[in-house]
Protein backbone atom coordinates (compact mmCIF):
# COMPACT_ATOMS: atom_id res chain seq x y z
CA UNK A 1 0.00 0.00 0.00
CA UNK A 2 1.27 3.58 -0.51
CA UNK A 3 -0.87 5.16 2.27
CA UNK A 4 0.62 9.14 2.78
CA UNK A 5 3.92 9.94 4.60
CA UNK A 6 1.75 11.68 6.79
CA UNK A 7 0.21 8.91 8.74
CA UNK A 8 2.27 8.44 11.57
CA UNK A 9 2.34 6.51 14.97
CA UNK A 10 0.85 9.25 17.28
CA UNK A 11 -1.71 10.58 15.01
CA UNK A 12 -5.26 11.42 16.52
CA UNK A 13 -8.66 11.82 16.33
CA UNK A 14 -11.69 12.08 18.72
CA UNK A 15 -15.36 12.04 19.09
CA UNK A 16 -17.39 13.60 21.03
CA UNK A 17 -20.60 12.79 21.82
CA UNK A 18 -23.61 13.16 24.49
CA UNK A 19 -24.86 10.37 26.10
CA UNK A 20 -28.75 9.25 24.97
CA UNK A 21 -31.35 6.91 25.66
CA UNK A 22 -30.77 5.11 22.31
CA UNK A 23 -26.93 4.72 23.38
CA UNK A 24 -27.81 3.05 26.87
CA UNK A 25 -28.17 -1.14 26.68
CA UNK A 26 -31.94 -2.52 25.74
CA UNK A 27 -32.16 -6.29 25.82
CA UNK A 28 -35.53 -7.27 23.73
CA UNK A 29 -36.80 -3.59 23.51
CA UNK A 30 -36.20 -3.07 27.01
CA UNK A 31 -33.73 -0.75 28.95
CA UNK A 32 -31.91 -2.31 31.43
CA UNK A 33 -29.51 0.52 32.90
CA UNK A 34 -29.70 4.10 31.69
CA UNK A 35 -26.14 4.58 31.18
CA UNK A 36 -23.75 4.73 27.99
CA UNK A 37 -23.75 0.82 26.70
CA UNK A 38 -20.57 -1.39 25.85
CA UNK A 39 -22.14 -1.48 21.85
CA UNK A 40 -22.65 2.23 21.89
CA UNK A 41 -18.58 2.97 22.76
CA UNK A 42 -17.26 -0.24 20.17
CA UNK A 43 -19.38 2.12 18.00
CA UNK A 44 -17.71 5.56 18.95
CA UNK A 45 -14.12 3.93 18.81
CA UNK A 46 -14.92 2.28 15.76
CA UNK A 47 -15.62 6.09 14.70
CA UNK A 48 -12.34 7.18 16.34
CA UNK A 49 -10.14 5.01 14.53
CA UNK A 50 -11.95 6.01 11.13
CA UNK A 51 -11.02 9.35 11.43
CA UNK A 52 -7.08 8.64 12.03
CA UNK A 53 -7.03 6.80 9.05
CA UNK A 54 -9.44 8.65 6.43
CA UNK A 55 -7.33 11.73 5.91
CA UNK A 56 -4.50 9.25 4.75
CA UNK A 57 -5.35 6.89 2.36
CA UNK A 58 -4.78 7.50 -1.29
CA UNK A 59 -7.75 8.06 -3.87
CA UNK A 60 -7.70 4.07 -4.69
CA UNK A 61 -7.06 3.02 -1.02
CA UNK A 62 -10.09 1.97 1.43
CA UNK A 63 -10.38 0.78 5.53
CA UNK A 64 -11.85 -1.71 6.82
CA UNK A 65 -12.15 -2.91 10.54
CA UNK A 66 -10.75 -5.94 11.71
CA UNK A 67 -10.23 -6.08 14.56
CA UNK A 68 -11.88 -4.50 18.31
CA UNK A 69 -11.13 -5.07 22.12
CA UNK A 70 -12.57 -2.58 24.79
CA UNK A 71 -12.41 -3.01 28.26
CA UNK A 72 -15.64 -0.94 29.75
CA UNK A 73 -14.67 0.73 32.84
CA UNK A 74 -16.99 2.68 34.44
CA UNK A 75 -20.48 4.06 33.73
CA UNK A 76 -21.48 6.78 32.35
CA UNK A 77 -25.27 8.45 32.99
CA UNK A 78 -27.68 10.20 30.30
CA UNK A 79 -26.73 13.34 29.12
CA UNK A 80 -22.95 13.20 30.36
CA UNK A 81 -20.24 13.89 27.32
CA UNK A 82 -18.03 11.40 26.34
CA UNK A 83 -14.99 12.04 24.15
CA UNK A 84 -13.69 9.02 22.34
CA UNK A 85 -9.95 9.46 21.71
CA UNK A 86 -8.09 7.30 18.99
CA UNK A 87 -4.20 7.51 18.65
CA UNK A 88 -2.05 5.45 16.34
CA UNK A 89 0.40 3.05 18.19
CA UNK A 90 1.78 0.88 15.27
CA UNK A 91 1.52 0.95 11.90
CA UNK A 92 2.33 -1.42 8.89
CA UNK A 93 2.50 -1.97 4.95
CA UNK A 94 -1.65 -2.38 5.40
CA UNK A 95 -2.15 -2.35 9.02
CA UNK A 96 -2.95 0.89 11.30
CA UNK A 97 -3.28 -0.01 15.48
CA UNK A 98 -4.90 2.73 17.65
CA UNK A 99 -5.46 2.84 21.03
CA UNK A 100 -9.02 4.00 21.91
CA UNK A 101 -9.82 5.52 24.90
CA UNK A 102 -12.98 6.93 26.51
CA UNK A 103 -13.44 9.61 28.60
CA UNK A 104 -16.27 11.19 30.96
CA UNK A 105 -14.63 14.19 32.01
CA UNK A 106 -11.09 13.12 33.25
CA UNK A 107 -12.47 9.66 34.00
CA UNK A 108 -11.33 7.02 31.80
CA UNK A 109 -14.70 4.86 31.41
CA UNK A 110 -13.45 2.68 28.63
CA UNK A 111 -10.07 1.48 26.91
CA UNK A 112 -9.93 -0.52 23.44
CA UNK A 113 -7.47 -1.41 20.90
CA UNK A 114 -8.69 -0.35 16.94
CA UNK A 115 -7.29 -2.44 13.98
CA UNK A 116 -7.76 -1.56 10.47
CA UNK A 117 -6.77 -3.13 7.63
CA UNK A 118 -6.28 -0.92 4.08
CA UNK A 119 -6.82 -2.58 0.90
CA UNK A 120 -7.11 -1.46 -2.68
CA UNK A 121 -10.85 -0.54 -3.11
CA UNK A 122 -11.07 -3.06 -6.19
CA UNK A 123 -9.48 -6.06 -3.89
CA UNK A 124 -12.15 -5.06 -0.82
CA UNK A 125 -14.95 -4.37 -3.33
CA UNK A 126 -14.20 -8.21 -4.81
CA UNK A 127 -13.76 -9.26 -1.12
CA UNK A 128 -17.12 -8.21 -0.46
CA UNK A 129 -18.92 -9.23 -3.95
CA UNK A 130 -17.41 -12.64 -3.18
CA UNK A 131 -19.13 -12.71 0.36
CA UNK A 132 -22.19 -11.68 -0.65
CA UNK A 133 -22.41 -14.32 -3.25
CA UNK A 134 -21.20 -17.07 -0.78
Amino acid sequence: MTMKPSLKPGNSAEVIITVTEDMCPSFDGIVVHRVYSTWSMAHHMELAARKVLTPHLEEHEEGIGSHLSIDHVAPTPLGHSVRVLAKAIELGPTTLICECIAYDGERIIGRGRQIQRILPRAKLAALIERARTS
